[in-house]
């Protein structure tokens, strides 16, 4: 997210050059594929600082960077837990950190917001991807390849629920809603108000929720929100979520489906700088593989076991990796 042993001198030049070139090969097989190759990590590759936002996932994204880079030969200053956005993305700009993972809807909606952009781009996730990227160009900010997983707010209901009522998109809410079906759902304020939360969810299906079918509270925490949809708290049986919480699956609550595109995308991606992204082209290689194979249930699974197991984001990200067969 270990420098290659000197070879001694070999007795006959062709030996030499035989295992040069084998170790060639080797570094290529791996830049290639983005797995492991099992062979020793290339030598005269510099420091990179890996930062993070301090959220789980944060940390768990961070980790999968460290780890990787490691294993192919760069020494890394683990500098993960950052700060909020706004701190770690300074820290990105001004040199402190040298990559970290971000959304990739922040980059239009919050480093770039003084420029120009079609809101339908929001909807689209290679759009968003291809603007954030060339926006933040000019910023001396280079994007490597993104999750598919879509980290953006959301509703989450019980499985038992959506099992009973056919509902797996806001589509079919919606429609459970305009029937007179029975509904609760707990967010924040901030949820509810946001004219990019829930009004654009309602003004996107044809819905309106009632006073009484909203649970407002002062905390934006989503494992709050989840919780008491799971145990039917006060009669609620919905949940203001993020795609890729991990008490989603621990809960096991159902994320719906946006079709519609309410909500912009955020798929997380490795953001870095570019002195550095030019000096070491293979950072690319060797983490474009990795992220693009974190889909939205594998995200889930590997935050889950950070914040409903307790185990180290370093210690999930690396089992991940192995069991995929990136690092050994």
């Amino acid at each position: 997210m270990h420098n290659r042993r000197n070879w001694k001198r070999a007795a006959a030049i062709v030996v030499v050059a035989t295992t040069a070139v084998l170790a060639i090969a080797g570094c290529t097989a791996a830049g290639t594929s983005g797995k492991a190759t099992g062979g020793a990590p290339a030598a005269g590759k510099g420091s990179i600082v890996v930062g993070s936002k301090i959220d789980g996932e944060g940390s768990v994204l961070g980790q999968v960077i460290i780890a990787v880079l490691r294993t192919d030969g760069f020494k890394v200053e683990d500098k993960t837990r950052t700060g909020a956005t706004d701190v770690v993305r300074k820290a990105l700009l001004s040199g402190q950190i040298d990559v970290y993972p971000e959304y990739t809807a922040n980059a239009i909606l919050v480093f770039n917001k003084d420029k120009t952009v079609d809101p339908a781009v929001l909807k689209d996730p290679k759009l968003t991807y291809e603007t954030a990227k060339r926006l933040d160009g000019a910023n001396g900010v280079v994007w490597l390849a993104a999750s598919p997983a879509n980290n953006t707010w959301a509703v989450a209901v019980p499985r038992t629920f959506s099992d009973a009522n056919s509902i797996r998109t806001m589509d079919d809410w919606a429609a459970y809603i305009n029937k007179g079906g029975a509904v609760k759902i707990v967010g924040s304020q901030e949820f509810f108000t946001s004219a990019v939360a829930m009004p654009a969810f309602e003004a996107a299906y044809g819905f309106t929720l009632k006073k009484d079918q909203i649970v407002a509270l002062a905390t934006g925490d989503t494992a709050v929100t989840e919780k008491a949809a799971a145990q039917g708290t006060d009669g609620a049986n919905a949940a203001m979520a993020y795609g890729t919480d991990g008490t989603i699956s621990a809960l096991d609550l159902v994320v719906l489906a946006d079709p519609k595109a309410a909500q912009p995308v955020y798929q997380p991606a490795p953001t870095v700088r570019k002195a550095i992204a030019d000096k070491y082209p293979e950072i690319a290689t060797r983490l474009d593989p990795v992220f693009q194979a974190l889909t939205l249930e594998t995200l889930q699974r590997l935050n889950g076991q950070v914040a409903v197991e307790g185990k180290g984001a370093k210690t999930v990200a690396t089992d991940w990796l192995k069991s995929e067969g990136f690092i050994k």
